[in-house]
């Protein structure tokens, strides 16, 4: 006898869960049984479909403790066939990934498909037809509980289900505030709507997130990243797409985002991976640094590529068989200078260059009575004589090299930089003690971006078909040159908050950061509603806001946690950080105990003598080790449920002026999630009093 349909709901919901997971493992076994014995025509398409397949398998895999969907929407009418993946019903689960049935019939829609946005954006005042959406809670990767959003009815209480009912969504609130150990997770379930807009933003375009803390604009960035895979999937596996983040400690605190929503091939790095072609092996002093990082530099390395190009005083005489022909220097000069006024690449110049004078010659072959092809145009192109005008007025240029001679040689440095940089500023750029080569030179980050910039004034850089670039208001203007010149053909999500710069030359405006990326047109986004810092916590940071960033609105929270912020004068900082960390640790989920640089080996030393396990950022806390010392300087970016402060004052004191100094404090102030404990032996800075 056929099984007997359950009238409870929670029960039929965990059993579409249960067919799910099997509909999604059949999935999975079908790509694995396919044999490629008899569709693979050469070795070459035998391993880049078997590449495919393999990416295919890893992205249908079924994580146990993540749960394959998370909402369902039931809609007032039918859905078209296009919009619903062909579904064509009104019931619909929202999950991570698509998952149908042996007919081809969907079971879960992905979160990104247009038929799931009504989830994250239907209200009562506008449902967009929907009439009810559920909400789904998990324990690990059981379904626990479910709750009833009623759009459509006036008369229904707003929320029902096994989750109770209310005027707010229970399930929504335990999802955003669930304790976290381990990496970053996604936000698919807790999207909001003005996240969503970012989100499905349009890759043809680039936009610019200003982000309070808490209020989810890395997650935003991520799951755009994703959104933009699925929805230009061929055109961007074609050009490719690159998250970058400030340090490795943040890219390992993210990089399990989108391969938990099946998205496997995004590449990641840090600015400075983006331009390691020297070794760094030194750091410049606040001042050099800004110089380096200013705009003006790229004025001083254009004209340091250029200025080996010489005028030709003597003609070009190729020698073919028993003729030869002469190029007069005048026409030579008016090539050389032709090319010089295109502002082309000077590797793409030089090379045209050959090619040109070949050209000249090839002109007098044809009026001496000779009928020459292309093949005699090469062959002139590659004679001696005519590579020597190219070596002479057009000589190959190494970047590295150049930019160690324009450090190092005061006069070289004058000569370019003339009209562009002081006397004072030329004398604060120059190294102390000059490189003698490449290798053995003291290269610092700065530098690194300077050598990349000659690098692409001298050969172009692919661009990428979209770029994700975080805590961006620390960048210098050539360090945003040296992204956006990795975007000049693609987009880019461009994320960070003015008040979290940290930087001698953070950023002052969004505009000027645009502008020097080489996307003044992008649209500038503001998020100030906080998910994830409690309002007492975001509310006591703000107090630096005037202070740090005059023109930013300071964010407010939709979480009310009282008791999330405690303020403690201390005698004896040992003991009482130790506590602090002893009482944070009694909660469930991460602890971050965030100090001054300085302060961190005399914090381990303490910590390890009084048995307590520690991490360092970037390493994966679990179940066994959920406390991480975390030096200020590489806070930003990071989260922990709660947060140990140590010290204030040491952390203002550990940057080069008060502004940064508090603009560091604002950032450690707001990595907590549950709860901050503020532990002070010093005056706390005026505007925390």
């Amino acid at each position: 006898m056929p099984a007997t349909p359950t009238t409870d709901p929670l029960q039929r919901e965990r059993d579409h869960l249960a067919a799910s997971r099997a509909a999604l493992r059949a999935m999975r076994e079908d790509v694995q049984s396919l044999d490629l014995r008899d569709v693979t025509g050469t070795w070459v398409s035998a391993v880049i479909l078997q590449n495919q397949i393999e990416a295919r398998i890893a992205a249908l895999a079924d994580l146990a403790d993540t749960p394959l969907f998370f909402g369902r929407l039931d809609y007032l009418h039918a859905i078209s066939e296009e919009l619903s993946e062909g579904g064509g019903g009104e019931n619909f689960y929202i999950g991570r990934r698509h998952v149908h049935d042996a007919d081809g019939d969907p079971m879960v829609i992905d979160w990104r498909a247009p038929v799931s946005q009504p989830f994250y954006r239907a209200s009562r005042t506008e449902p967009m037809d929907v009439e009810r959406r559920r909400r789904f809670g998990y324990t690990g990767g059981e379904l626990t509980a479910y709750e009833d959003e009623h759009l459509t009815d006036p008369a229904t209480e707003t929320f029902t289900g096994s989750a109770g009912g209310s005027t707010t969504s229970a399930l929504l609130a335990a999802e955003i505030e669930k304790p976290r150990v381990g990496p970053m997770r996604d936000i698919v379930a807790t999207i909001q709507p003005e996240q969503d807009e970012i989100v499905r933003s349009d890759v043809t375009g680039t936009i610019c997130v200003q982000g309070a803390p808490g209020t989810g604009k890395t997650a935003v960035g991520l799951h755009r990243v994703a959104y933009l895979l699925y929805a230009h999937r061929e055109r961007l596996a074609r050009t490719g797409t690159l998250v970058i983040g400030p340090n490795t400690a943040f890219l390992s605190y993210i990089e399990q985002v989108l391969p938990a929503l099946g998205e496997l091939d995004v590449a990641q790095a840090t600015v400075q991976q983006l331009v390691a072609h020297v070794e760094v092996k030194d750091e410049d002093d606040p001042e050099a640094a800004r110089l380096k990082g200013d705009a003006r530099m790229a004025e001083v390395l254009r004209r340091a590529v250029r200025a080996g190009i010489t005028l030709p005083t003597e003609p070009c005489v190729v020698v073919r068989g028993s003729r030869r022909w002469r190029v007069p220097a005048y026409e030579l000069v008016e090539i050389i200078a032709e090319l010089k006024g295109r502002e082309v690449r000077y590797g793409a110049a030089r090379d045209a260059l050959p090619q040109r004078i070949a050209h000249a010659v090839l002109l007098k072959m044809e009026q001496g009575g000779e009928a020459p092809d292309d093949r005699v145009q090469d062959a002139v192109a590659r004679n001696s004589a005519v590579k020597a005008v190219v070596k002479e007025c057009w000589p190959a240029v190494d970047p590295a090299k150049l930019v160690l001679r324009l450090l190092s040689e005061p006069e070289f440095l004058a000569e370019c930089a003339e009209g562009v940089l002081t006397p004072e500023e030329q004398q604060a750029v120059l190294w102390p003690k000059p490189g003698r080569s490449v290798k053995t030179a003291r290269w610092t980050p700065a530098d690194a971006v300077l050598v990349d910039e000659a690098t692409d004034l001298v050969q172009r850089t692919p661009s990428l078909g979209h770029v994700v670039l975080d805590e961006a208001q620390d960048l210098s203007p050539m360090q945003y040159r040296a992204v956006g010149r990795r975007c000049t053909t693609g987009s880019a999500t461009v994320l960070g908050d003015l008040a979290q710069g940290t930087t001698p030359w953070a950023t002052a405006s969004w505009p000027d950061a645009l502008h020097h990326l080489g996307k003044p047109e992008a649209h500038v986004e503001e998020l100030t509603k906080g998910f994830r810092v409690p309002e007492e916590v975001i509310a006591y940071a703000s107090r630096l806001l005037p202070a740090i960033a005059p023109g930013l609105a300071p964010a407010t929270s939709v979480r009310d946690t009282p008791g999330s912020l405690t303020i403690r004068r201390i005698t004896e900082w040992e003991e009482a950080v130790l506590e602090a960390c002893r009482e944070a640790l009694e909660h469930e989920g991460s602890t971050g105990l965030i100090a001054a640089d300085a302060r961190i080996p005399l914090l381990a030393e303490a910590l390890t003598a009084a048995g307590l396990p520690h991490l360092t950022p970037g390493t994966e806390t679990s179940a066994d080790s959920r406390l991480t010392l975390v030096p200020a300087s590489l806070a930003k970016g990071l989260e922990y449920d709660y947060v140990v402060l140590d010290e204030p004052a040491a952390v203002i004191a550990g940057e080069p002026d008060e502004r940064t100094g508090l603009r560091r404090l604002y950032v450690a102030l707001t990595r907590a999630v549950s709860g901050l404990t503020v532990l002070h032996a010093e005056p706390l800075p005026e505007q925390l009093r």
